[in-house]
């Protein structure tokens, strides 16, 4: 089974052997066992806390094998408004809930919540729900909520 406990800097210039497509939550497991495309067992063994980032690379105590970490499309709601203070009411509210979110300039996106969309909705915001790649932010303190 391939191990891999060293995190490399995601801008890093090196050969990748391949990508692991990993969910938000996924991410931020430090310690998992997985299986690439092939079948093939991958175990991460990372400091605890550790939270993957889209591209980031994971290198083998070996060194001769890395890996790339890619956010693996799943559902998800996308909130917009044409209205910014409606976008930024609804960051607050989810804030409060401790909710992991993605931010960014001209939507917030959230895992799917029946009732957290429907108070989205009350807000004054639009939600819709798709199947893209979710980067929720990383706690001001490093670490998220679960």
């Amino acid at each position: 089974m391939l191990t891999f406990t060293e995190r490399l800097p995601a801008s890093r210039k090196i050969n990748v052997s391949f990508t692991l497509s990993l969910t938000a939550e996924e991410r931020s497991r430090s310690r998992y066992r997985y299986e690439n495309y092939e079948g093939q067992a991958l175990y991460l063994r990372l400091p605890r806390g550790t939270i993957l980032q889209d591209g980031d690379l994971l290198r083998s105590p070996n060194q001769e094998v890395v890996i790339r970490i890619a956010a693996k499309p799943e559902p998800v709601i996308t909130v917009t408004s044409p209205i910014p203070v409606n976008l930024l009411r609804a960051a607050y509210h989810l804030g409060n809930r401790h909710v992991l979110l993605e931010v960014a300039p001209n939507y917030l996106r959230l895992s799917p919540d029946p009732v957290l969309q429907a108070m989205l909705e009350q807000l004054g915001v639009e939600s819709k729900e798709e199947v893209v790649a979710f980067k929720p932010e990383i706690g001001a303190y490093g670490h998220t909520h679960h």
